[in-house]
């Protein structure tokens, strides 16, 4: 079983327009209802890809209720923990004809201790049964900010894959407590860090830092622009597949699916740097977030270009089923 734990979910009211007209009413736009969040954008890629995953989540108020019924109508398994406030919402505009889609983001929902607590006596109830844990996105409050390094010490001690793509102010714990795979957006990293990340060089001492810490891949993406990735101390320089993009929201989480189908098909390093950058790549061309095809991925692969930097590259079969 893969867990997906979210600690900030979204509410996503997405209004379609065939075209906007500033300052002016917009009528009859087509409203859909869809559950938003990294790791729920995971689970649902994964879901494409034929790969269950299971999510585990905060939930509260009305549009908690609507999410939990979002999700059922997807089929995607989950469990959510009950909170006094609203689960957080987003009202997303999209101009159809335009190619642009425009959100609005509602203040996080304030949490306590004993909601803490009982998301972690989930989470180490169901950490036994799993074969990895994946932890997307952020934390809703501060009193929350301790469940992603309890969660990547616990995996550890169980040994347990953990795959975590985070941001905030507590990015500099949860690095500590060392993660196996790492997957950031070097925006997001540069910000919870106070880091600068500009040059090769910055991104490299980085990288190298992360693998003393024992952490075993790392991928820092860029959107659209080449991004660098390290497996134990070998770095690479990744440029993505140039594609029409319409909207890039959620390419980091089709990405981060990508890794995972890839460590469980037990594809080498720089197979599985092709695959999950192709899914990125594709989901940046539709609105739809987080439902690209295998069809797709494929198209792009061959389009992705792989250098080695630093260490000469090695073309072994480094994959997590090797005996």
């Amino acid at each position: 079983m893969i867990l997906i734990i979210t600690l900030n979910p979204l509410l996503e009211r997405r209004f379609y327009y065939s075209q906007i007209f500033e300052g002016k009413v917009n009528r009859n736009g087509k409203i859909v209802y869809q559950a938003g969040g990294k790791g729920i954008n995971v689970s649902r890629q994964l879901k494409k890809f034929s790969i269950d995953s299971y999510n585990l989540f905060f939930s509260g108020g009305n549009d908690g209720k609507i999410f939990r019924d979002t999700l059922k109508e997807e089929e995607l398994q989950f469990t959510s923990v009950h909170i006094d406030d609203e689960t957080r919402q987003a009202a997303v505009i999209i101009s159809q004809n335009d190619k642009k889609v425009t959100s609005f983001f509602s203040e996080n929902p304030e949490l306590n201790q004993k909601e803490v607590a009982e998301m972690k006596s989930r989470i180490e109830k169901m950490i036994v049964n799993c074969e990895m844990v994946v932890i997307s996105g952020s934390s809703p409050s501060p009193v929350a900010e301790e469940i992603v390094p309890f969660t990547i010490r616990l995996a550890n001690e169980l040994d347990k894959i953990s795959v975590c793509d985070y941001y905030g102010k507590n990015l500099y714990q949860v690095l500590e407590s060392s993660p196996t795979i790492l997957h950031n957006n070097i925006e997001e990293t540069e910000n919870s860090l106070n880091l600068r990340l500009k040059s090769e060089t910055e991104i490299k001492n980085f990288l190298d830092s992360l693998y003393q810490k024992g952490i075993k891949r790392v991928f820092i993406t860029n959107g659209a622009n080449d991004f660098y990735a390290q497996n134990f101390d070998y770095v690479y320089k990744i440029s993505p597949p140039k594609v029409n993009s319409i909207d890039s929201t959620g390419s980091g989480d089709a990405f981060v699916a990508g890794i995972i189908y890839t460590w469980k098909g037990g594809m080498i390093f720089e197979d599985s740097l092709k695959f999950a950058s192709a899914c990125g790549a594709a989901n940046a061309e539709s609105f739809e977030v987080c439902r690209v095809t295998l069809e797709n991925v494929f198209r792009l692969m061959d389009k992705v270009r792989i250098e080695s930097v630093g260490k000469k590259m090695k073309i072994i079969d480094d994959s997590p089923h090797q005996e």
